[in-house]
């Protein structure tokens, strides 16, 4: 049973293979057909879009193609257009050419007619003028038959007439420019300098080469002079002065024309009455301080002139100089008063005239410098001034300033002019200055025989301390015209030959009379 069981099961289960088997090889079959089946209908569907796809290419394509024909077509009418429109106005260019070429033909015939007659009538100007040149020949042969006179002697007699009334016309235009010039000039050099002069106040004291040393009693005097006037000669050799011991109480006079010495000997002299004790080892010692103290009064002064002055930067040999003018006059005036006073005046003048109001502070102020040396060296102050100043590096415009100051040489700029002004300003005003009488009665001389060394001047004379000068001209010799040139003449040779202070005026007078008496 056992047995029958387990071949049941094999059989069973050999029947489940084959059916399994069979099963396989029926389901590969169905499979396959189905594959076939899916296969065909595949290729059908691929033809199917590849056609579908030609078509429409084949559609699209001749869109394609007729847009392109469209664009082609509408191009080619394009360009027709411009071409007819560019033919078009190349004949109209053409057209123009063609009539400004018949203009100008036009023209050129037309200017060969005019030039035809303009030879024809230059032809005809120079046979008038053979005519004229004819007449005129004759006309001046006639003229010199009835006036007695050749071509040449007229020609000469119409030069000398035209020269006359050049003369005249000359004469009156340079007295009305001078006078129109000098209103000008004198308003506003009256303006700037009453401005500068209003503004700037000095006093004047005038100096002179002495100094008096006062006294305690007159005791002292005989001890001054010494025994057997040793301490009077011991004093006069050391300090270089003259001391003048005479019958005025309680005063010793010293004398000496450098003013550096003289107050070296006066500061010694009152140091000395001061301490009573008069000997020549005593003179000596005092001597050298009163000498240490005034070259410190040189310095403080010259630091305290550049600080009023409001100039900076000068050397030290400068600064020292400025003070020694301190002790120089000149004319009597104090030099550093008047190189302060000139420094103050030329600033105020260029800041009128919108100059560098500094540079001609600094000229002023240094214009007169080389007074400080003229009394050590040879030389005159300008030559001194000038030597000093490029030896310490000035300014070119300072240093042509100091030499132009006295017109010695011409003045090229401004400053140099403000310089000027300012010198004769200071130098002019009443009181300023006192000058010697010998050399002003040779000045007025010299003016006066300047004057009459012209031709047609009667007499002349020197007035108002030479400030003016009358010239009587005599009326057969000098016309009213010539007048004008003569004062012009006289004015140039003053200031060529003459040295003066401010200004002279040329006052030319001219009188005619007649006079006659009743019987």
């Amino acid at each position: 049973m056992t047995i029958g069981i387990g071949i049941a099961i094999g059989i069973a289960i050999a029947t489940l293979v084959v059916g399994g088997v069979v099963g396989f090889v029926v389901g590969g079959a169905h499979r396959k057909k189905v594959a076939e089946a899916a296969i065909g209908s595949a290729t059908q569907e691929a033809a199917r879009i590849v056609n579908n796809a030609m078509t429409e290419a084949e559609q699209r394509k001749k869109e394609f193609i007729l847009e392109a024909k469209d664009e082609i077509h509408k191009l080619r009418s394009e360009t027709e257009r411009d071409l007819r429109e560019r033919r078009a106005e190349v004949q109209r260019q053409e057209r123009r050419i063609i009539q400004k070429e018949e203009s100008l033909d036009k023209k050129v015939e037309a200017q060969e007619k005019k030039e035809e007659l303009v030879a024809q009538k230059l032809k005809d100007v120079e046979a008038k003028e053979q005519e004229v040149e004819s007449l005129k020949k004759s006309q001046l042969e006639i003229l010199e038959r009835i006036s007695g006179y050749s071509k040449e002697q007229a020609k000469e007699i119409i030069l000398k007439t035209l020269e006359e009334q050049l003369v005249h016309e000359k004469a009156t235009k340079i007295f009305d420019y001078e006078q129109q010039l000098k209103d000008d000039m004198d308003k506003l050099a009256g303006e700037v300098i009453s401005g500068a002069i209003q503004r700037c106040a000095a006093d004047h004291a005038a100096e002179a080469t002495v100094s008096v040393v006062t006294i305690p009693s007159d005791e002292m005097k005989g001890r001054i002079i010494g025994r057997e006037g040793r301490n009077i000669r011991t004093i006069e050799t050391i300090t270089g002065v003259d001391l003048i011991i005479d019958d005025t109480p309680e005063a010793i006079t010293v004398s000496c024309f450098e003013p550096v010495r003289r107050e070296i000997a006066r500061l010694t002299l009152e140091k000395l009455v001061s301490d009573g004790r008069i000997h020549p080892a005593r003179i000596e010692e005092m001597y050298e301080k009163s000498k240490r103290e005034v070259e410190n009064t040189i310095r403080q002064t010259g630091e305290k002139a550049i600080i009023d002055a409001g100039v900076n930067g000068l050397h030290g040999e400068i600064v020292k100089l400025l003070g020694k003018l301190k002790y120089r006059t000149s004319y009597g005036q104090n030099v550093l008063n008047h190189s302060l006073e000139v420094s103050y005046l030329a600033g105020l003048m260029a800041a009128e005239l919108g100059a560098d109001v500094k540079l001609a502070k600094r000229a002023g102020l240094l214009h007169d410098i080389g007074k400080a040396l003229d009394h050590e060296k040879e030389g005159t102050h300008i030559e001194l001034g000038v030597e000093v100043a490029r030896k310490n590096k000035e300014n070119e415009q300072v240093i042509h300033a100091i030499q132009a100051h006295h017109g010695d040489v011409e003045a090229k700029t401004i400053i140099a002019c403000l310089v000027q002004a300012a010198d004769a300003i200071s130098a002019a005003r009443p009181g300023a200055r006192r000058e010697n009488i010998e050399s002003y009665i040779q000045r007025l001389q010299k003016l006066e025989e300047i004057t009459t060394s012209f031709p047609g001047v009667d007499n002349a004379f020197a007035i108002q301390a030479g400030r003016e000068v009358r010239i009587m001209v005599k009326p057969e010799a000098v016309s009213d015209d010539q007048m004008v040139l003569l004062a012009r003449d006289i004015v140039q040779k003053i200031e060529g030959e003459l040295e003066y202070p401010g200004q002279i005026k040329v006052n030319v007078i001219r009188e005619s009379r007649a006079i006659d008496f009743a019987k």
